[in-house]
């Protein structure tokens, strides 16, 4: 794994709040980090992986010098989680833009389906501490 792997999510957004509670609620390894696509970390990111897009459609893990978007995020991401969701990390090999078919089209209707949130819930100490402005 590398030294800090960290997933860049929209900060507004009530489907990918729930994915990071979701996350923490089901990790193995508790090494994962989070930041928002629209705070100081993403953007100090992008000058390093300018592949990190402005939008905040995308949900972005960048692991080491690697960036994985969208549904390859989420694949990699599995790795850190407990069986039988750590299984997923075994089709981090399908291509990506089959798997991003059905990625974008929820991308597209997450704000209408689960809405906007201002933050990403109740968090433990121990969580928040792994949260980057």
């Amino acid at each position: 794994m590398a030294a800090e792997d960290l997933i860049l999510y929209d900060g507004t957004c009530g489907l990918c709040a729930k994915a990071v509670q979701w996350i923490l609620r089901n990790e193995r390894d508790h090494e994962l980090k989070f930041a928002p696509l629209q705070g100081e970390t993403t953007a100090a990111l992008r000058v390093k992986h300018p592949e990190i897009p402005e939008t905040v459609d995308t949900v972005v893990l960048v692991s080491g010098d690697k960036v994985h978007l969208r549904s390859k995020a989420f694949l990699h991401v599995s790795k850190h989680l407990r069986a039988p969701w750590r299984w997923a990390y075994a089709f981090r090999w399908f291509p990506g833009f089959l798997l991003n078919v059905a990625y974008r089209f929820v991308a597209a209707i997450r704000y209408k389906v689960w809405g906007r949130v201002d933050s990403c819930g109740l968090l433990k100490p121990e969580q928040r501490v792994r949260f980057l402005p």
